[in-house]
């Protein structure tokens, strides 16, 4: 065999190797029944939960607390199956929060309240087609 030869496939092994490796990192996004169960069953990654903020009749977002540090907050958010649940996030509330059309929150359950550890938002502004007026 040629040493090029050689040489690829031993790329190919690497590369089969990372995507093996990266492929017990992927997760798919349940709700917050299926998230509590994860983490009372011993599972030490984070959970992907996707939802929508608690609003009122009039679409205003509700259940919004500030932490006693004035930094962290916590709000209730709504599953996809319906469930409320309240999460506890310690850092800052993101830009757009409050106008955000989906939340997806990644963290575990410590105690009765999900902890997340990052927040990903869905706007519709960024979404939406926009009409221009020519």
């Amino acid at each position: 065999m040629k040493k090029s030869h050689i040489l690829i496939l031993v790329v190919i092994a690497v590369a089969i190797g990372i995507i093996v490796s990266t492929s017990n990192d992927a997760s798919t996004y349940v709700g917050f029944d299926e998230a509590l169960s994860l983490s009372t069953s011993g599972n030490k990654k984070d959970i992907h939960v996707v939802g929508e903020l608690k609003k009122d009749d009039e679409g205003h977002v509700i259940g919004i607390t500030e932490g006693a540090d004035r930094v962290s907050f916590s709000f209730v958010m709504i599953d996809d199956t319906g469930k409320e649940q309240r999460v506890n996030y310690n850092q800052p509330m993101p830009a757009d929060f409050l106008r955000s059309e989906k939340v997806v929150v990644i963290g575990s359950y410590h105690g009765t309240d999900f902890n997340a550890s990052k927040i990903l938002l869905k706007c519709p502004s960024k979404y939406q087609e926009q009409k221009i007026n020519v």
